[in-house]
Order: structure tokens, then sequence, then C-alpha cells
């Protein structure tokens, strides 16, 4: 009989598969008429897998291509494509880079020319190219500073947008009124199309005095160009693209309920829209975890049950540990069931990488503190350092998936047996 664990990891494995973006774009794509030479731009970190199903379907028919996407989440040469990589969570020059070269391609386009635009998350960080008198440290800057004061990503996204020469809408225009057609892979909760990889060729919705509010929000040091650009309105309407989603985090947890149910358990999706602080989210997970292994819970849970959870949780910077939002929450979940026998919490972000780790996430049982106080590691002060990284390190806890080619947020669960 395998394990939780075992079982918890095969639903983690299972989710992921029925959500990789090659089928999403190949229904995507039978819907759409492309004509023979056709041009595509993918960018993201889903960009590689999102480019190789739409080569596999349009092959010759494409004229050119560039994919951006993150690093070491390419998988090999695309016959006819360019692929590139760079930073992420944030941009570095080969972003600037690589958007310098697609806009080189598209700036050559007409009206008689037709795009395939492929986005997914990350596309915020690699597709980048900053407006006059903006430099891409400033941009950095700004991105730091929202990310360590716990700014979320529809924030972080609005100010980014009034930044950029490319994001909010602003790439559309120098494609030159070619007929651009974009599938979109969510990482966003509720899939803002404005907002998902900050919004490249879809109408902004924010202003710039949205913008200018998070600025005071979070009291942001930015220079007097960046406040200029940020006054800058972004475009509220475009003609020549229309838009398909395809992916997001509620398919992801439909799938793993699906899964769960499979390997004998009640399944029941709590939340797709969870976006409240990583710690928080753990201990509240740990709590619902102990009423139902009481038996006496107030929910109408009953055993063997898999609750499910998704979104992307906060991470609010105070010490200098290493981690990422759903390893903190992992660890936050481990203090609250120490002890706890038959329970498995886990969280894992979908596209296989969390914060600037190699892991995914982190699951966690009753023994894990037990663990971690066996090679002497202290989980309270790991937590207040930041440093989920080295406490799930120490107890086994990791979620180590590599990068799995997608990216619709992150799969939260408690497993009780």
């Amino acid at each position: 009989m395998n394990s939780l664990r075992d079982k918890a990891r095969s639903i983690i494995d299972e989710a992921i598969k029925a959500v990789l973006p090659e089928e999403a774009v190949k229904k995507a794509l039978s819907g759409m008429q492309l004509p023979d030479g056709v041009v595509l731009v993918a960018i993201g970190k889903a960009a590689w897998n999102m480019a190789s199903a739409a080569h596999e379907i349009l092959g010759e028919h494409i004229r050119e291509g560039i994919v951006l996407t993150k690093y070491q989440h390419s998988k090999g040469e695309l016959k006819g494509l360019k692929i590139r990589e760079a930073g992420h969570p944030l941009p570095d020059q080969n972003s600037v880079t690589g958007t310098a070269e697609i806009l080189e391609m598209v700036n050559k386009l007409t009206t008689q020319d037709e795009l395939l635009f492929l986005v997914s998350g990350g596309g915020s960080a690699l597709f980048e190219k900053p407006l006059e008198g903006v430099s891409i440290d400033e941009i950095i800057s700004a991105t730091n500073q929202l990310l360590a004061k716990g700014a979320d990503i529809v924030e972080m996204n609005t100010v980014r947008k009034h930044l950029s020469a490319v994001k909010g809408g602003r790439f559309a225009a120098h494609c030159n009124g070619a007929k651009i057609h974009t599938v979109v892979l969510s990482d966003i909760i509720g899939d803002p199309l404005d907002a998902i990889a900050s919004g490249p060729a879809y109408p902004d919705m924010s202003t710039s005095d949205d913008a200018l509010q998070i600025v005071s929000k979070y009291n942001l040091n930015l220079s007097k160009d960046c406040l200029k650009a940020i006054r800058l309105e972004t475009p509220k309407s475009i003609e020549n693209c229309e838009t398909i989603v395809t992916g997001s985090v509620t398919e992801l947890c439909k799938a793993a309920a699906q899964i769960a149910r499979q390997n004998g358990f009640q399944a029941h999706i709590l939340s797709t829209f969870i976006q409240s602080e990583a710690k928080e989210v753990g201990y509240t997970l740990a709590a619902i975890a102990r009423e139902i292994a009481s038996g006496k819970n107030a929910f109408s849970f009953r055993k063997p049950c898999a609750i499910i959870l998704g979104g992307e949780t906060l991470v609010q910077l105070k010490g200098n540990g290493k981690g990422g939002r759903n390893q903190e929450l992992a660890l936050a979940a481990a203090t609250g069931i120490e002890n706890l026998e038959n329970v498995v919490i886990f969280s894992v972000g979908s596209d296989g990488t969390d914060g600037p780790t190699e892991a995914a996430g982190g699951m966690v049982d009753g023994q894990s503190i037990r663990r971690m106080n066996s090679a002497r590691i202290d989980p309270l002060e790991k937590l207040n350092r930041n440093d989920s990284f080295h406490a799930l390190e120490a107890s086994g806890d990791l979620i180590i998936t590599g990068p799995t080619g997608t990216n619709v947020n992150d799969l939260m669960m408690i497993l009780c047996e």
C-alpha cells in the first residue's frame, strides 16, 4: 500500500500533467483559421511547451518566430524558431535583448500579416523594454521593492505596465496593424487578461492613477523619470487582437479532485481564489486538518478526504533566508499539525519553481517538526527569517519536480486518512 505521502505526490504529478499547455494550445488552435506564413511569438515560463505544440500543428506554415522563456525552461531546438532565455522573477539584460529581437521581427509586419502570440505567466519579467528615460535597473528595483513589501501580482503588474514599452497593450502597437491571435495560459486568479504577463496585447484596465496609488501605498523609491513614465497612460482599446484563455488554477484543482477520488478520497474544492499571506494560510490549513482528524469537526468532511485549494499566496519578507511562498505555507502548516497522524499538507507551484529555489514547494506531516528538531533546526526561527527552504530541506519535505512547462498558480491540499 502506498503511503499517504506517496499518494499526495501522485496527485501533484498527475494534476500538473492534466494542465500542461500542449493539449490546451492544440485545442485553442483547432478553432483558429491561421494562414500560411504566420509569425509566432511565445513568452513566459511555459513558452517553449506552448510553442512546441503550435509547431507540431502548424509546422511549415510558421514563417518565423521567437520563443522567450526562463532559464532552463526550454527543451531543445524547434525548427524555424529562435529560442531565447532570460531572467525570472526579475528581468535582466537578456529580457531586454530577447524583447528587442521580437520587436525587430514584428516591426516588419503589415496589416496583411498575422501573428500567433502565446502568453504564459512569467512574461512580465521575461518580456521587457523600458519606456524612454527608464532603465532596466529601475524596473528591477521597483519589482524588488514590491516583492519585499508583499504586493500582489496585480499590483506589481500595474506598476510594471506603466514603466514598460511592451506591457499594458503597448506591444500590439509594434505590430503595425497585423492581426494578433493571442492564446493565454492563465497564472492569475480570475484570469484578468490585462494582468497576465502584464497584458502586452490586451487593453489595459488599470490607469496611471492606479499605478501612482500603489507607489504611494508601498512608499516606493522611484526616480523622477520613472514617475514621469508612470503618468503616460496605457492603451484602453486594441482593434487588431483576439484572445483565448486556456488553462487556469480552476482546471488544476478540478484535476486534483478527480485524481484524489480515483485514489479513494472524498474530494472537496474549498477555494480557487486563495490570495492571503502564506503563513496564515498554512496555519489555517493545519487548523482544518486538526478539526477533521478529531472526528468531531464542524465541516461535512469525513475521512479519507482531500481538501483542495488553489491560488497564489503572498510572503512578507522580514528575514534574509531562502524559500518561496509554497515552502513558507508548508512550514507554517507543519507547526500546526505536529504529532498529528494520517495527515499530509502540501503546497506546490504548478510551474515547478517556488521563489529563487530549486524546489516547487513543500509537503509536511505530523513528524516534520520532529525531523527538523533532530537536525537542530528551529522551525519558528526559520519561519520568522523566511528561511523555509533550509527547514524543509532538513526534514526531507521539499517537493522537487523540475520545470513542468506549465504555470497556472499553486495547488494546496490537506490529505486525511
